[in-house]
């Protein structure tokens, strides 16, 4: 059976146990004097040999798909003759595809008479460990099933058992984002260090050319490259802030009018309308700064006679990364704005102030640090934003204040240095590693600064 086909059938285990264990407590129930004798609810006892009979065989399901692959690559492997044995990982690994590939079909001819064996022996293997996996996960499912009827008996408690269980599935399932947090600044982290000790940390930070292509040949004069980062950074912060420019104001006032002004039926139309603005995907905004903002924006300019305007700039971009968060700012700021007690605003209403003055002196001031918490979390959507800079500002690390000028961005430039086969042993692709470290830097910072105005400008209101 193939492993859908078995957790599908650990999950009918599953609910057959609970249905029947839910059953036998009802019966142990009524020899006793009835449910009210039981310790926990019939339901509990159920939900316990559930748990009994399906997590054990899960957990050995999912240890066995993550294993099973490598186990077979490296038994199909160590058969091989040993002139193989002593070839480098990426060797072994294109053996490893091409072996896949005759058994595939894709390759008519096997290089080697010896991969027609390994075929065989990959068939072989894998037959055997789907029998053996199927074997083993019914009769544990079966076992712990049995297990957890047995267990049920009047004085059990289950509650306390599941509730244990419970806790333990929901701390690990909390803990996944701190391990995968963990895990993305440790991978991060030891390639930026492989990085530092080719280029100098002090080049990259305060560098001011960028040109990382120079490195691919080693014959060409100055092909150590050039790894200055800061117009990229100039550049991420560029277009960052001509889109916060954009979107805060029109974000806040569209928050403001929706919550303090608009009339049920009329919030009932514009919020779902930026729901839909805020669901479309980033390379439809992409398009749209490419093929239409970023050409009238050149002939607008051009037309009060600006001079030097490229058809790709940092300002087309800002422009539609401005729009794209404007539901972000807008969202944030209406669900802080309608968290202010309206006990506040009867206040500040019944002492004679207006709608306006309410707005400015009470409503404001009150959410001023959730709304400045959604500004600057709003602020690390644009700094990570890729396809519209990809679309709009073009590839082009120049250095330069001018918004009309082509300019680049550090998530860009990670793309552009990843795509295609590379070679993670060059300064070129380590490279992207280090600007993702410098990238998660700058947004943990954003977001520290967060916290911070939250906690020094949080009031608590009754």
């Amino acid at each position: 059976m193939t492993s859908s086909s078995l957790f599908l059938l650990i999950v009918m285990f599953a609910i057959m146990a609970y249905v029947f264990g839910r059953k036998r407590s009802e019966a142990l129930a009524k020899s006793i004097g009835g449910v009210r004798h039981l310790h926990s609810l019939p339901n509990y006892y159920g939900l316990m040999a559930g748990i009994w009979a399906g997590i054990p065989a899960i957990i050995l399901l999912c240890l066995w798909v993550i294993f099973e692959e490598s186990w077979i690559q490296n038994k199909v492997l160590s058969e091989l003759p040993l002139s193989y044995q002593n070839m480098a990982d990426s060797e072994l690994s294109l053996l490893w595809t091409e072996i896949n590939n005759l058994r595939v079909g894709s390759l008519a001819t096997a290089s080697d008479s010896a991969f027609l064996t390994a075929v065989e022996q990959l068939d072989a293997l894998e037959r055997s460990s789907r029998i053996l996996k199927t074997t083993l996960v019914i009769a544990l499912t079966a076992l712990c099933a049995a297990i957890g009827w047995v267990l049920i008996r009047p004085a059990q408690k289950a509650r306390h058992h599941f509730e244990r269980v419970l806790r333990t599935i929901l701390m690990l399932s909390s803990s996944v984002a701190i391990l995968t947090t963990v895990g993305i600044v440790f991978s991060v982290l030891f390639e930026s260090i492989r990085f530092f000790q080719a280029v100098p940390f002090t080049e990259f930070v305060f560098g001011t050319k960028w040109s990382p292509q120079m490195a691919i040949n080693a014959e060409v004069t100055g092909s150590s490259g050039a790894f200055g980062a800061i117009p990229l950074f100039v550049g991420t912060l560029m277009i960052a802030a001509i889109a916060l420019v954009v979107a805060v104001p029109i974000g806040l006032m569209t928050a403001v009018f929706l919550v303090e002004y608009a009339t049920p039926k009329v919030r009932s139309i514009i919020k779902p309308l930026l729901e839909v603005l805020a669901g479309i995907p980033t390379v439809v905004y992409g398009f749209f700064a490419a093929l239409t903002m970023a050409p009238q924006l050149k002939n607008f300019l051009e037309g009060f006679g600006a001079q030097g305007v490229s058809s790709e700039s940092a300002l087309a971009a800002g422009l539609v990364m401005g729009i794209m968060i404007i539901p972000f700012v807008s969202s944030l700021a209406d669900d802080v704005i309608n968290a202010v007690p309206n006990t506040l605003r009867d206040g500040s209403i019944g002492l004679g102030a207006t709608r306006s003055e309410t707005i400015k002196k009470v409503v404001f001031p009150a959410a001023l640090p959730g709304i400045v918490s959604g500004v600057l979390l709003a602020a690390s959507r644009a700094i990570g934003e890729t396809m519209i800079v990809v679309m709009a500002a073009g590839l082009a690390a120049n250095l330069t204040a001018n918004p009309l000028e082509a300019v680049t961005t550090v998530t860009v430039q990670i793309a552009t240095l990843l795509v295609g086969d590379q070679e993670f042993d060059s300064a070129k692709t380590l490279s992207a590693f280090a600007l993702g470290l410098m990238l998660f830097v700058t947004t943990l910072i954003l977001n520290v600064i967060a916290l911070a105005v939250v906690k020094k400008f949080r009031e608590q209101y009754d």
